[in-house]
């Protein structure tokens, strides 16, 4: 009974089903404490893999202002204890009217210590791969060591991780320590940890207090019922007073911003309930949150807890919600990669259909590699530094530091750490600086600025444009100053 490679199934076999418990508890007490350090080795290789290939983008002006300088204008202000204002958002914007994340805050000392954009990369490498380690520790209680290494390589080169990782950063990168920590106690049954580890998502983004409320309710359905429907009934609470009150109190609109479109009056209930499950992209990314995990996590219970993520996400008119590209399901990995887990754990999962599940999920894992961003590390334009970057480069150094300036995307995000960057294109998403900047700097190439007024009339400047003059010109790139 000492073997920590004997499974739930075969240890339930030999003892009977009176004392399938007391073998399954006697297994994993065996195994606590054991956890080789070698195993340490896959989040650290992962740590290493994520900040290579966080900080490449960014030397390589492939971050963007939206977003990586706008939560590089939030850090900096917590790490100068001021309200996180992002003047790429708007003149004196504070961002607490645009999504609730206040536990960004913990990232101002590492940022006061380092003022730089890449000390947001490296916290969000260091917390994506920190939740590694909690996942594979269970997955090695439940069933041994080759089974807490393919928990850890597949969950750690998930697409939804690197996702995160390759665009830019986010406040969801502390929400994923916190949701394996969480889900992982909620497996084992720890009922105190897993509620105590999900409070804080509430202080994450304001969507996560219904992911804090599903956690609360499996802990009501599976384990302490007042204490479980308290925990929901906070997180539930805690995403309206953040939707209703805060956001819209710090809006300069004054209302949150990201109320879906209302539907038209005609549109009956079912048509509504319909569109939650159309277009096809919607199952697709269904199909790709589960199948890295081999589908193991459609046999646990505790997958339900991605349900709130989804829903809102697939009731959201954005197109960008719906699919598998930027961010929006890092969250979801450490959902399914637990459900995986906690399925194996109590004997959801015959022998017979362990070992195909596990080669689904490494074939998914393989596949996604190529499909996904973390196969950029081994491409040699990776490791290249091209003409443009060097010009792009050496006119951002014309621009001194404490300046003022409007600049494209992606060269925003090159700046946002030690000048004042506005967005020169505006778009509809952010509003003018009160003053003209003192600068001007505009990349005709950057394709996330499709249509830019601002941008073409930089182009077309012939040499000048209205109270400033050109400084120069190069490879698409132009730089102008005030007079």
């Amino acid at each position: 009974m000492n073997n920590p490679n004997i499974s739930v199934d075969t240890l339930q076999r030999r003892t009977g089903t009176e004392g399938a418990g007391r073998a399954v508890r006697e297994s994993r007490q065996a195994s606590a404490g054991k956890f080789p350090k070698r195993a340490y080795l896959v989040p650290g290789a992962f740590f290493l893999v994520y900040l290579l290939l966080s900080v490449r983008r960014h030397a390589a002006n492939l971050s963007t202002g939206y977003d990586l300088g706008i939560f590089t204008q939030i850090v900096k202000s917590y790490s100068e204890l001021s309200a996180p204002y992002s003047p790429l958002k708007g003149p004196d914007y504070n961002t607490l009217g645009d999504h609730f994340h206040p536990i960004l805050a913990l990232l101002s000392p590492a940022y006061r210590a380092f003022p730089s954009s890449y000390t947001l990369l490296v916290c969000q490498a260091a917390l994506v791969a920190f939740s590694i380690t909690p996942l594979m520790k269970w997955a090695y209680e439940v069933r041994g060591r080759k089974f807490a290494y393919w928990i850890g390589v597949s969950y750690g080169a998930s697409w939804g991780l690197a996702k995160l990782i390759s665009f830019d950063f986010h406040e969801v990168a502390l929400a994923v320590p916190l949701l394996t920590l969480s889900l992982c106690a909620a497996g084992r049954k720890n009922w105190r940890a897993a509620l105590l580890w999900s409070l804080p998502l509430v202080l994450v983004k304001e969507d996560l207090g219904l992911t804090v409320a599903a956690i609360g309710a499996y802990a009501a359905w599976k384990g302490p019922r007042t204490v479980g429907l308290a925990v929901a009934a906070f997180g539930v609470a805690s995403t309206a007073l953040e939707m209703l009150v805060i956001l819209p109190y710090f809006n300069p609109v004054g209302k949150f911003a990201y109320w879906p479109t209302p539907t038209p009056e005609e549109t009956g209930l079912l048509v509504q309930a319909a569109e939650a499950f159309w277009p096809p992209i919607k199952w697709l990314t269904v199909f790709m949150i589960v199948a890295p995990t081999g589908f193991l996590a459609l046999r646990s219970p505790l997958l339900l807890v991605a349900l709130p993520t989804l829903a809102w996400r697939f009731t959201s008119p954005n197109p960008f919600h719906w699919g598998t590209d930027f961010h929006y399901s890092a969250v979801l990995m450490p959902v399914a990669f637990a459900a995986a887990v906690h399925a194996v754990a109590t004997g959801r999962v015959t022998a017979r259909a362990f070992l195909p599940a596990c080669v689904i999920g490494a074939l998914t894992t393989g596949v996604t590699f190529f499909t996904h961003p973390l196969h950029e590390l081994v491409l040699p334009r990776t490791w290249s530094e091209t003409a443009y970057v060097r010009t792009a480069d050496s006119l951002l150094a014309e621009i001194p530091d404490g300046a003022t300036v409007a600049a494209s995307n992606r060269l925003a995000a090159q700046l946002a750490d030690r000048a004042t960057v506005s967005e020169i294109c505006l778009f509809p998403r952010s509003f003018p600086p009160s003053e003209p900047p003192q600068w001007l700097i505009y990349d005709a190439a950057d394709p996330s600025d499709p249509e830019c007024a601002a941008g073409k009339a930089m182009e077309a400047a012939a040499p000048d444009v209205p109270g400033y003059r050109m400084v120069d010109r190069r490879d698409g790139i132009s730089l102008f100053r005030r007079d």
